[in-house]
């Protein structure tokens, strides 16, 4: 056990380990972007058309009830995500035969299931306050829907970004329905999160918190690429 360092202590060890090739480090590090890049797939793939059609879709039945539902979602405590998936996966639950739980499966899965509603909350919301004149002014130049959707998509660009930004991050950064689903196995379902919260427990802060750098360096790293190409590549034009 050692005693909490400063964080450039913290900084340095994670550099040394980084530099060292550490196997173990840079397996965990491979299985973290392995499963949050995983989750965020799936979660805009469903969720971007998802919330593109409830922010265009204005007169929607029951669009408050919606509303209510989605941003539930966008707050669901993490540990309930865990503790369903975990009863959903084990060996009672309606998907035990898939012999997921314990696996890399399992915790994409849970960090889907957190993502899905900030895609489809965020994207909404972004739509929502695009003007609501522009998609009648295009259908009466003659564009068809799918042109309306995409140049109102394009204007909305930034909260668009925006949400798949914040699904990475909550994804990234989760650790308590990982380590109810994944079980923390050392080479298998371990990553920088349960990793750190393992070392932590066990005394090791200055390893603790060099992991938890490299975790901070890799969010803002990921988003900085994401939000930057972003800028620089605009959503098809309606013809």
């Amino acid at each position: 056990m050692d005693t909490p360092g400063t964080l450039g202590a913290a900084l340095l060890d994670a550099v040394i380990l980084l530099a060292s090739g550490d196997a173990a480090l840079l397996a965990v590090l491979g299985r973290t972007l392995e499963v949050s890049l995983a989750a965020l797939g799936i979660a805009t793939a469903v969720g971007l058309p998802t919330g593109a059609v409830l922010g265009l879709a204005r007169g929607l039945p029951a669009r408050g009830t919606v509303r209510a539902l989605i941003y539930t979602g966008m707050g669901l405590p993490p540990v309930v995500v865990g503790l369903f998936v975990y009863l959903l996966l084990s060996r009672a639950g309606p998907l035990g035969d898939l012999g997921w739980l314990f696996s890399v499966k399992a915790m994409v899965l849970a960090q889907t299931i957190l993502s899905v509603p900030l895609v489809v909350g965020l994207t909404m919301a972004a739509l929502e306050g695009v003007d609501p004149e522009l998609g009648p002014q295009l259908a009466a130049l003659g564009a068809t829907p799918v042109q309306v959707a995409r140049t109102t998509l394009r204007e909305a660009r930034s909260g668009v970004l925006a949400a798949i930004a914040a699904a990475f991050g909550a994804a990234i950064s989760e650790v308590g329905a990982v380590m109810l689903v994944g079980g923390n196995i050392e080479g298998q379902t371990r990553v920088l999160t349960t990793a750190i919260l393992l070392e932590t427990r066990r005394g090791q802060f200055s390893l603790a918190c060099a992991l938890g750098l490299l975790l901070l360096a890799l969010t803002f790293t990921l988003n900085f690429v994401l939000l930057r190409a972003g800028e620089r590549r605009t959503l098809p034009r309606a013809d």
